[in-house]
């Protein structure tokens, strides 16, 4: 069975605005173009941009942690790596996240807006070719729509595909049939990867993107519902390629 891309979604800052675009280039062995570039640092986190590694995102202002950070509207313009940020009662902020003046005075503007929220003192941090990823090895996550829309049937109410802040959303795949994929391989546009590992959920996913409120519990309806916490898939590039808009999903031959 083939689906197709109905979205492409990047999210250049941790835990930020998710921007949407109309094709992205995938890499051999590389992550979601744009993807993660930078993080705000909640207090010191021990990260090291001269030996870059996994850091838990917890250690950042992320949504699982403070969902205030929804309020913040990103853009990132990454030809002059400018930031443009808005939120309500806050003055409008425009920066440059090369260098270390543009990503303090990024760090002032957000401590306006969480206020309290914030444990402090924050950061923006970043290392050229890291990426601020929730799991070490979770390159390109993909989101299966309809999988989202069998979890909206079983609990009653909407659930915004953002929540779960993915780089590649599907249409036409039948729900949940992504779980059983790991270490197979499909074709997404023009890029061929292989299936990591499902994702599992946390709290991040419990706040209403638009709202910034949190107001549902998503991680305990999945497992109430279906015994487990997972929704989509992290993959990696096997060979890269151009993904656009409405290019073929291609769902893994089935084992002979």
């Amino acid at each position: 069975m083939t689906g197709h891309i109905a979205a492409l979604y990047r999210h250049p800052v941790k835990g930020f605005t998710p921007e949407r675009l109309a094709h992205a280039d995938l890499t051999l062995g590389g992550p979601f173009p744009c993807d993660r570039l930078y993080a705000v640092e909640n207090g010191p986190s021990g990260f090291d941009p001269a030996a870059p590694g996994h850091i838990s995102k917890q250690k950042f202002t992320v949504l699982a942690a403070i969902p205030e950070v929804a309020k913040a509207r990103t853009v990132y313009d990454e030809a002059t790596h400018t930031l443009r940020a808005a939120a309500p009662g806050q003055p409008d902020f425009a920066g440059a996240m090369s260098d270390a003046a543009g990503q303090a005075a990024f760090a002032v503007w957000l401590g306006g807006l969480l206020g309290e929220e914030a444990q402090g003192p924050l950061r923006v941090i970043q290392a050229p070719g890291h990426r601020f990823m929730d799991h070490p090895l979770g390159h390109v996550s993909i989101i299966n729509l309809a999988t989202v829309r069998d979890l909206e049937a079983r609990i009653g109410r909407p659930v915004d595909p953002l929540r779960f802040r993915g780089n590649v959303y599907v249409e036409g795949w039948p729900a949940w049939v992504e779980n059983d994929w790991a270490g197979r391989e499909l074709m997404v546009g023009f890029a061929r990867v292989k299936v990591f590992k499902p994702i599992v959920r946390c709290a991040a996913t419990h706040v209403d993107p638009t709202t910034a409120e949190r107001d549902m519990d998503v991680v305990k309806a999945l497992f109430d519902n279906y015994g487990h916490m997972n929704l989509g898939i992290y993959v990696h590039v096997a060979d890269g390629g151009r993904l656009t808009v409405g290019d073929a999903c291609t769902e893994p031959e089935r084992a002979a």
